[in-house]
């Protein structure tokens, strides 16, 4: 099912509307943080939407980049039309790259579970149904896996949500490729579109208010930090 946008009657319809349109859940960080190697680190993340996975984590100290693109499936298939049929094994998803000094991965995985989306949904996320909306984890190394599967044990053990989680990480060191251009920074780009006001601008919202020791104002954008590539 290709997403959709809202059309509502009246612009002033827009804010009551986004207030209830997304549930966060705040949650404990992992029990076990990795140690910060190097300047640079990648995550690649599914969700829902790529637009407000990808307008989220521009708002967080330390993210150099956050790109929309696909992962999960092959080079042929990694373009929006196609992902869109839900049969390419792509899912929509954001590269994350972090500098973990500022920003651990465990933090990354805590905002990614806690505002991101809701990770018990099973191959959908809000109004998008089809498997390219998973919640899915694409692991850059065995240690991002571990922590991963290990984070996911402590939330279902703690029952931080009513359901169990559904999120996947099993697919290690996935491919990953840029979406389209006018997929980038869609949501800084477009806040008025009634899509993101009822779906993603609230999830930016949450970060806020709910992490503010990782917010910040100014967004970093694929434009600013020099391309999709990077």
């Amino acid at each position: 099912m290709r997403k959709f946008v809202m059309v509502l009657a009246a612009i002033g319809a827009l804010a009551p509307a986004a207030a209830n349109a997304e549930a966060a859940v705040k949650i404990a960080a992992p029990a076990a943080q990795s140690v910060a190697e190097g300047t640079s680190e990648t995550a690649v993340l599914a969700g829902g939407c790529f637009w407000g996975i990808q307008a989220v984590y521009q708002h967080i100290k330390g993210v150099t980049n956050a790109v929309s693109g696909y992962a999960g499936g092959d080079a042929k298939s990694a373009h929006y039309q196609m992902v869109g049929m839900g049969t390419t094994g792509h899912a929509e998803a954001v590269k994350v790259t972090f500098d973990p000094r500022v920003v651990s991965y465990g933090q990354i995985l805590q905002v990614f579970f806690s505002v991101a989306h809701d990770p018990t949904q099973l191959n959908r996320q809000g109004p998008d149904t089809g498997p390219q909306y998973r919640s899915e984890i694409f692991p850059q190394s065995e240690a991002q896996a571990k922590t991963a599967r290990d984070y996911i044990a402590q939330l279902d053990t703690a029952k931080s949500f009513k359901k169990p989680i559904v999120t996947k990480t099993g697919t290690i060191s996935a491919t990953f490729f840029p979406a389209e251009d006018y997929h980038q920074d869609y949501a800084t780009k477009h806040p008025w579109q009634p899509y993101i006001v009822i779906s993603d601008a609230p999830k930016v919202q949450n970060l806020k208010a709910m992490y503010p020791e990782l917010w910040r104002d100014e967004p970093v954008t694929v434009a600013k930090a020099g391309g999709a590539t990077n």
